[in-house]
């Protein structure tokens, strides 16, 4: 049975969410690493590979090619032909990779802020010149601005890097959006890296996943989707993500942009992600129920507390995007921080006066850190903040 609910305590494991707190009262909320066990069939699999005793290099195991590429025809109706995967350590790594591969040193890569911080860095790393494009708040959502888009383009821009389920925003875009993407990288001669990790986390009923790439031919050719179930089934630690690559030429650029510089995959991380897409599913299910109801309880909550907090509907992703730019508070992450909750500063995603919050979590843990916020709020109002 699954227990989203036990709270298990990652004090002392060495892990990142946890030991940036060390030694203090706070409960952190910040970077995209869920506080629950993965799936028993994941557990499971890693137990028969650590009782197999040697753990030698390990290539792409047939069994998890054939896994990957049925969860694709399953759930997407995406026929992946195997020499289109390329086997990564996870996103960050991808999107490196990409700006390497796409064009030549001092071109220009497009992307829509506020955004996951390596899409912002990644450019910049490769001798990359990175145009940054503001999604449009509507209505109590983001949207993409094609006239902003179209208004960037410069005579070098080659690639745009794009985000669905997008991070931090929460959206899952439709497909006349995704057809307008699709359209405005054609007309532009523009090539594609589309991370979807978060893909396998829809949150809001009636609304599914589409990648980009399954729109037409033309658009796969263009397109480099990074996926991974690290993000849906809590693997990041074990390092196991993809990129699907229909062009032979494209990939080709892409796998020469790794030689020498990525690693090769370990052991734990193919047996975990090919127990994930196996049998992970009732799991999965499970786990979006669950969010559901915690990002329910976070919006009530927010609705709830002082200071003009706000955050749109999470479509997608277990990250809340909340905007305090109404709150008078000059540094909302540091006011909370010392208020006892560990969230991410905005401006890490090129979004100051945001802060964004991972509810990826036991409710239980969920409900201390929003009483934490909310009692600080109350008391900073009362004096007048």
């Amino acid at each position: 049975m699954d227990d989203f609910d036990a709270v298990i305590d990652r004090r002392g494991t060495a892990s990142e969410k946890w030991e940036r707190y060390a030694g203090r009262d706070v409960i952190p909320l910040w970077v995209a690493d869920m506080d629950f066990r993965s799936p028993p069939a994941v557990l499971e699999a890693l137990r028969r590979r650590v009782e197999h005793g040697v753990f030698g290099y390990t290539a792409p195991p047939a069994g998890l090619v054939e896994a990957v590429t049925a969860h694709l025809a399953a759930t997407y109706a995406w026929e992946v032909a195997p020499e289109w995967i390329v086997w990564l350590p996870g996103l960050g790594t991808g999107l490196n990779v990409v700006c390497r591969a796409v064009g030549e040193d001092h071109d220009d890569v497009l992307t829509l802020v506020p955004i996951y911080p390596p899409f912002l860095s990644a450019p910049r790393f490769s001798r990359r010149g990175l145009v940054a494009v503001r999604l449009a708040e509507a209505g109590g959502r983001w949207e993409i601005d094609f006239e902003r888009l179209q208004a960037a383009l410069t005579p070098r821009s080659r690639l745009f890097l794009f985000c669905n389920p997008h991070n931090p925003v929460g959206r899952v875009y439709r497909q006349e959006e995704l057809e307008a993407v699709a359209d405005f990288c054609l007309r532009s001669g523009l090539t594609i890296c589309s991370d979807e990790i978060h893909a396998g986390l829809v949150l809001e009923p009636g609304l599914r996943h589409r990648p980009l790439a399954t729109l037409d031919p033309e658009i796969a050719r263009r397109t480099i989707t990074l996926l991974s179930p690290s993000k849906t089934f809590n693997l990041a630690g074990l390092g196991c993500g993809f990129a699907v690559i229909a062009d032979e030429g494209l990939r080709r650029r892409f796998r020469r942009a790794m030689a020498g510089i990525v690693p090769m995959i370990n052991p734990f991380g193919y047996a975990a992600a090919e127990a994930a897409y196996r049998e992970g599913e009732p799991w999965r299910r499970a786990l979006v129920a669950y969010l559901r109801e915690n990002r329910d309880l976070l919006g009530r909550a927010l609705a709830a507390m002082p200071g003009a907090l706000s955050a749109a509907p999470v479509e997608g992703t277990y990250l809340a995007w909340i905007d305090a730019r109404a709150s008078g508070l000059k540094e909302p992450a540091a006011f909370f921080e010392q208020a006892g909750v560990g969230l991410q500063d905005g401006r890490e995603f090129a979004g100051p006066g945001f802060v964004r919050l991972n509810f990826g979590c036991p409710r239980s843990l969920l409900r201390a850190a929003l009483e934490r916020m909310g009692r600080a709020l109350e008391a900073a109002f009362r004096a007048g903040a």
